[in-house]
This record gives structure tokens, sequence and C-alpha cells, in this order.
């Protein structure tokens, strides 16, 4: 009866870990983002026991097969297969880990009641934690393409091309994270900052994947795009990612938030 009992309460999802919490002497409190069941809360029992089994399966960033078992406010964590071992190699490198931060604050507050429709979030997260890990692009590049792609996949999807507001063909000289990107001359709020051209081609080749663009693209052009990004997160999600603030931008000096208000819009120098 037991057995059952049990068997009806646990189920395995592949997730990958978005932040943990202490919890007692030896416990935590793991935050997942599953394949099929959105964002987890799960206590991880004897994780921080120096003969845990699977401790470090359940570090930031990494990949797990997971058993859980439905508990009455929290699931409870009964097994662990590593799928991606990709926290080794982003927390030896600063950029790296900062980036995958910004990332995972991005996906715990994008998937908060997302519910079992969050598989788009998963693979687009899972996918940016692999190339982060091997260095597949410049860090803050794979960021802000990242970043852009989950507000998409949420339904805020920027436009680079036309006018974010009228739908008239481009190139426009304005962005405006409140009225959704790229705007003309006649829907251009007071105010709204004037990309660079390369700029706006930077933002486009993130959004859409063209990372043979992106990679060549100019530091100046990566500092701008980086702070526009920054500020059309900060619109939508109505307040700031604080590991924004950490993330390597240039000479490893942390980017600041382009704005202490997310829904003041962003001037550019």
């Amino acid at each position: 009866m037991a057995e059952s009992t049990f068997a009806a309460r646990s189920y395995r999802d592949d997730g990958v870990v978005l932040r943990t919490y202490r919890l007692g002497e030896a416990d935590r409190i793991i935050v997942l983002l599953t394949k099929r069941h959105g964002q987890v809360r799960a206590v991880a029992r004897g994780v921080r026991r120096t003969g845990s089994r699977f401790g470090a399966r359940l570090e930031p960033f990494m990949v797990a097969d997971v058993q859980l078992v439905r508990g009455r406010s929290l699931e409870v964590v009964g097994q662990a297969v590593a799928r991606g071992t990709y926290g080794r190699e982003i927390a030896a490198d600063y950029s790296r880990y900062t980036a995958a931060a910004a990332m995972a604050e991005t996906a715990e507050r994008l998937t908060a009641n997302d519910g079992e429709g969050s598989l788009p979030h998963y693979r687009l997260l899972v996918g940016g934690l692999a190339a982060l890990s091997r260095g597949a692009h410049a860090p803050d590049l794979i960021l802000d393409s990242y970043l852009l792609r989950a507000l998409s996949t949420a339904g805020w999807a920027p436009s680079f091309t036309d006018c974010a507001r009228c739908g008239e063909p481009g190139p426009h000289s304005a962005f405006s994270a409140a009225l959704g990107g790229i705007v003309c001359h006649d829907c251009r709020p007071p105010g709204s900052p004037s990309p660079a051209p390369e700029t706006v081609s930077l933002l486009a080749a993130l959004l859409s994947g063209d990372w043979g663009v992106a990679d060549a693209s100019a530091q100046s052009s990566r500092r701008e795009a980086s702070g526009l990004v920054a500020a059309y997160v900060q619109w939508h999600l109505e307040r700031s990612v604080r590991s924004l603030r950490l993330v390597e931008r240039d000479e490893g000096v942390p980017s600041s938030s382009p704005t202490s208000n997310p829904r003041q819009e962003t001037s550019t120098t």
C-alpha cells in the first residue's frame, strides 16, 4: 500500500537548476525549470553533506534527470542523474558565470506561473547554458540573445526592422522599450534613444540567431545593444534583473543597470 502511494506521488522529469537555498543544516531547496512540469521547487535532503549521493548534480546551471515526490508545499528530490554538466565550466569563468546567473534569474521570473507550458523556455535556457559552457560565443552575446528570445517566447517579441507600433517598413532610427523595439519618426516617443544602424543590425542578429553577424560586431555596438536589451527586459518584467548589474560587458568592468526605473525610457550616449 505504501509503495503504491509513493508511486502515485512520484514522477520523473529533466530539469535545469535555476537557484538553490540552504535549508537547515544539511538540506537545500532547489528551484528547477523542468521540461514537462514547468518550474518546480523541491527539497534535496542531505545534499550539503560530504557523502551526498547527488549534491554536485543539483548545483546551479546543471541539467539532471530527477525523480520528484509530491509534497504539501514543496516536492522532494528522490534521485538525480546528470544530463548536462555545465556548471563547472561556467563557474570557472566570471564572465560566463554572471551571464548564466542573469539567464537563470530571467528564466525564473518568466516561468513562475507557466506550469506545463514552459518547454520552449526550458530548451532555450539549456541551449544557452550549453553554449556558455563550451565558449561558443562571447558570453555577453549569448546572454543578450537569450534575453531577446526568452522575451519573444513569453509573447514580447521585439521588432528591429519595421516600426513596432504602426508597422511602417524600416529602417528606422529610434528605439522604444515600451512600444516594442524600433519605431518610426511619427511613433517615436519624446526622449527615445537613437541607436547606431550597426547596433540595430546586431540586435536583429541576436534575435534571429545570425551568429556570423553577431560575432563580427564591434565592442561599441555590443555595449549599446546590451543597454537596450536590459531596458527592454526591465520594462516587460516591470523590475530589474539584479544579476545584470554584475555582467562583464567591456574589459572586465561590471555593467550598471541602464535605469533604476524599469518604466523609464533609457537614453544612450
